[in-house]
């Protein structure tokens, strides 16, 4: 007599945008779910659209996102800092504004708006790490949350808070119309309740 394999559930996918370090929930999930977990990197310009394309079942995303038809849990904020090359004269400072940097080549847009006075080159699209590598070569100045400052930290860069950019939200996304007990329990997770807590 034959028996069918049981089949395995299927994983639960959550993205994790670039600097975000999922991985402390990821083990307490682990710890107490029988489902298979997935944490999958993304880049911020395709945060909301794996979301709602069905791809990830959540996404702690950067905020702000797209809200109609999306819950979101806001968890921390991000530093803004400025990164430099480690001759730059950002370097003698424990902290810059932005006036400081009005003068500069901004090698990344910034999600504010904001450039400098100088004109700009026309610098091709990049990603945050090209953004930091050309930095580091002496060329200009990137403006980036001080969590993907660390996570692409080099020997020849410096970072410093820049005090007059609004900080960033890292925030807990999905669709509301997936709104199951796994989304709900993972709410949990990231919250810190005990494996025992009710919802709320």
């Amino acid at each position: 007599m034959t028996t069918t394999p049981t089949a395995r559930p299927a994983p639960f996918r959550v993205g994790f945008v670039t600097g975000a370090t999922p991985d402390k929930w990821g083990r307490t999930w682990r710890d107490r779910r029988r489902e298979p977990l997935e944490l999958v990197p993304v880049v911020e310009e395709e945060q909301e659209t794996r979301l709602r394309d069905g791809s990830l079942d959540m996404v702690l995303a950067r905020l702000p996102v797209d809200r109609d038809g999306v819950h979101c849990v806001p968890l921390y904020d991000e530093v803004a800092v400025v990164v430099a090359g480690v001759d730059h004269f950002v370097a003698a400072a424990d902290e810059v504004e932005l006036a400081d940097l009005a003068e500069e080549q901004l090698v990344l847009p910034h999600p504010s708006g904001w450039t400098p006075d100088a004109d700009q080159l026309a610098w091709p699209a990049m990603s945050q790490r090209d953004a930091i590598e050309t930095v580091a070569a002496g060329t200009g100045v990137a403006i980036v949350p001080m969590s993907v400052a660390r996570l692409y930290n080099r020997k020849d860069v410096v970072t410093r808070p820049v005090v007059d950019v609004a900080p960033t939200t890292i925030g807990l996304t999905w669709l509301v119309e997936y709104d199951d007990e796994r989304c709900q329990a993972f709410v949990g997770v990231v919250r810190g309740r005990s494996a025992r807590s009710s919802r709320g």
